[in-house]
């Protein structure tokens, strides 16, 4: 059966709201880990799961930094209008430029209580930090079928976007989690590793790792690679159309140098395993940027972005290897030491992983793509997974506990 063809009512399960982990645990290792490989599950913690992978084995992590993508702003009435920060507009080529503009930036946002907001308004903020007051005035620059492109200028300019949003903004918690944003949540909805500002959401299999645990993993030669994926809030976006066909992934963007890409292609033949779903589109889209390169060498950056269905139509007979160091040789050609680009590829069943043998990954919501990708590494088996965790008092959700799903 192709993707297109699948029913997203056959990927759902009951989830009480009490199973959600409104809160993470005191200590980010001692989550609970389930462990499937072989048919069989074995349970532990996080501070142990260097003892469920192999030694010499590669870790794929994603090192994107959650911003502070919610601006609160008050009318003179008294009315409270709502800016949460989506994505660059696309007159900037990727989030890591948009996020050193000084001064002034346009940005696609989401707007609660857009009805509020008539045409023409600007609405002010004032914010007293240690830097001094800061001075953020936003404006509807445009309206978008989906979202608005809003306008926003700051004063002092000396200061770049992301020094704004940490300074003016709010950590985006999940919506699921029905909750205001605590201090604690600075910290802790970030993984340790966090460096490229980006992301609306974090990428949550991350957040069990500490530096003990970083140490175990070293103790078995077991190596990290960082990606980045930027998040967007498409990962919180269910799926309300029949059949997959209907529904649209979000694009993301991704960014991946040549020291990363030389890290899997030495580990290529051997165990590779992704920390979180982003990083699992992340290296499988770099696999298949890699057959469209070796199919046509002359391509640009614009023509090697992954689309939704690109892997189940085109033909590849490919080894991870070689589709790898195609992408390597073509970024070295074009003396580009870092690639950035997007990535719209929809992990389900029916794909068979290229790249990875593995994934680190969370518990995830019902009726959502990231349990489709579940479902294409594991096939049926994971119904029973998750019934095992619900039966067995594991957390959901993006400050729960977790699992290791062998291929």
């Amino acid at each position: 059966m192709h993707p297109k063809d699948l029913s997203i009512s056959d990927f759902t399960y009951e989830l009480p709201d009490d199973r959600i982990a409104k809160h993470p645990l005191p200590e980010r290792d001692k989550s609970k880990l389930l462990v499937f490989k072989s048919g069989k599950t074995v349970e532990d913690v996080y501070a142990n799961i260097a003892d469920h992978l192999p030694e010499d084995a590669l870790l794929v992590f994603n090192n994107t930094k959650v911003v502070e993508a919610r601006l609160m702003f008050q009318k003179s009435t008294g009315a409270q209008i709502e800016v949460f920060c989506l994505e660059p507009d696309d007159r900037y080529p990727d989030i890591t430029t948009v996020m050193l503009q000084q001064g002034k930036v346009y940005y696609k946002c989401l707007i609660g209580g857009a009805s509020k907001w008539k045409h023409g308004m600007k609405l002010e903020k004032r914010i007293q930090s240690a830097e001094g007051e800061i001075v953020l005035v936003a404006a509807i620059a445009e309206r978008l079928s989906d979202c608005f492109v809003i306008e926003l200028e700051w004063q002092p300019v000396e200061l770049s976007f992301a020094e704004m949003l940490h300074l003016a903004g709010m950590i985006p918690l999940p919506p699921y989690l029905h909750r205001d944003v605590e201090e604690k949540d600075k910290e802790r909805y970030q993984t340790i590793y966090a460096k490229n500002d980006g992301s609306v959401a974090a990428p949550t299999a991350g957040l069990h790792f500490t530096n003990k645990v970083f140490e175990r993993l070293r103790n078995k030669n077991i190596q990290p690679a960082y990606v980045t994926l930027h998040v967007g809030a498409g990962t919180f976006k269910p799926v309300k159309a029949a059949t997959m066909d209907e529904h649209e992934m979000h694009a993301e963007f991704i960014d991946v140098n040549q020291e990363t890409l030389r890290q899997l292609i030495a580990k290529a033949e051997a165990i590779i395993v992704a920390v979180g779903t982003t990083s699992l589109r992340t290296i499988e889209s770099l696999y298949w940027m890699g057959v469209k390169l070796l199919q046509q060498p002359s391509l640009s950056i614009e023509d090697i972005v992954i689309h939704q269905w690109d892997p189940y139509e085109i033909k590849d007979d490919v080894a991870p290897k070689a589709a790898l160091q195609a992408l390597l040789d073509w970024m070295v050609s074009n003396d580009m030491q870092r690639l950035v680009t997007k990535t719209q590829i929809l992990i389900a069943p029916g794909y068979d992983l290229r790249v990875a043998k593995g994934i680190i990954t969370n518990f995830h919501q019902p009726n959502s793509t990231l349990l489709l990708l579940v479902a294409a590494i594991i096939g049926d088996e994971w119904k029973n997974i998750y019934q095992h965790a619900l039966d067995n008092d594991f957390r959901f959700l993006s400050y729960g506990d977790g699992c290791l799903l062998w291929k």
